[in-house]
């Protein structure tokens, strides 16, 4: 399994120790936290870089969880929750992209590369995410990736004291292949 995977001008490589002072330069922003779980901290310090770095590194093998590059500067996140019980056929993804790098095509770039990725290293029939309904430019990403709008859930989640809609997008193993 390679677990750098690299596509045109984006690197998606497995999480170092040495990240955590990039990590905590791009995570502490108000627009990336407020678009994901309360989990995400804001602000985001240095010593939640370590906390999460020591956590997902040592657990990282198979590699699921990576750190986006483009031209060699960090440009953000994105990973692969793995499922059990029931939905142990499926895989949940989450990403983030740092702020100045939004809206050029990143997102959706990585999206493709660790649906590749997850679909051909893990026994799953299916990935999917869950943006706010709000969130543009996510659900934007992950329509131009292959997924499927598949659910909008009304006044699902709460963020910020705001309860809101989140939607579900999928992409099932067949679909993939055209990627």
């Amino acid at each position: 399994m390679n677990d750098k995977l690299i596509a045109g001008d984006l690197l998606l490589r497995p999480w170092l120790s040495s990240d955590a002072h990039s990590l905590a330069l791009i995570a502490n922003n108000k627009k990336i936290a407020d678009n994901l779980r309360d989990a995400f901290p804001h602000p985001y310090s240095f010593q939640d870089a370590v906390r999460w770095l020591d956590m997902v590194i040592p657990q990282n093998i198979p590699a699921k969880f990576f750190a986006i590059e483009k031209e060699g500067r960090l440009t953000g996140s994105i990973g692969i929750v793995t499922k059990d019980d029931i939905y142990r056929k499926c895989c949940e993804i989450g990403y983030f992209i740092r702020e100045d790098e939004w809206g050029k095509g990143i997102a959706t770039q990585a999206i493709r590369i660790i649906a590749k990725y997850a679909f051909a290293n893990f026994d799953i029939v299916r990935l999917y995410a869950e943006p706010f309904s709000d969130n543009a430019g996510s659900r934007k990403a992950l329509e131009k990736a292959g997924f499927k709008h598949e659910a909008t859930l009304r006044q699902n989640v709460i963020k910020n004291g705001i309860v809101k809609d989140s939607c579900i997008y999928g992409l099932l193993r067949q679909e993939a292949d055209i990627l």
